[in-house]
């Protein structure tokens, strides 16, 4: 071998490190992660969080806003997953929430079906944050629910756990 002292573990830290920047949807490894709008979004903090000095006030701003970032993205993954399993999709749950690159509507009669229900989600239930952009890769999933007839439990069900609530309606409350 060329660098027979070279120890094996070495680059692993820096493995790690460029999978979570390489990972924009919610956690390290997650290879389900897709080049989306809200994607890049948090691709360009990270970019520019990553020029600034570590001991900064704009860095330590950033790398808080990235944070939360991922943390809300978290939450609404939960949240939906939390509806899929109630409504029996305890198996299928996270493989009805991964989108890929590779990810296709079923049918692209259901687009604009799937686009009028996560409207509907976002504007009558509390399952996206209020600042909450809507995100392309919830739109996979709203039409994976429509080709399996599900679409509108999930959205009766959703109005359930998280109602919207008149005047301050906050993005953190509903089940855990």
């Amino acid at each position: 071998p060329l660098c027979s002292n070279n120890n094996p573990y070495a680059s692993f830290g820096a493995t790690l490190a460029r999978d979570e920047e390489q990972n924009l949807w919610s956690t390290p490894h997650d290879v389900t992660h897709t080049e989306a709008d809200d994607d890049r979004v948090l691709y360009n903090m990270i970019v520019v969080r990553n020029q600034l000095d570590k001991d900064s006030e704009e860095w330590q701003k950033l790398n808080y806003d990235i944070y939360t970032l991922r943390q809300t993205r978290k939450e609404v993954r939960s949240r939906w997953k939390h509806i899929l399993e109630d409504l029996g999709f305890q198996k299928e749950a996270d493989s009805l929430l991964s989108v890929t690159k590779l990810s296709i509507i079923s049918d692209s009669q259901n687009m604009s079906k799937a686009r009028d229900i996560l409207l509907k989600l976002s504007e009558e239930t509390n399952i996206f944050p209020t600042s909450w952009e809507l995100s392309e890769r919830y739109l996979f999933v709203v039409d994976r629910l429509i080709a399996l007839d599900a679409a509108d439990e999930f959205f009766k069900m959703a109005s359930a756990a998280y109602p919207k609530r008149p005047g301050g309606d906050r993005g953190d409350e509903g089940p855990r």
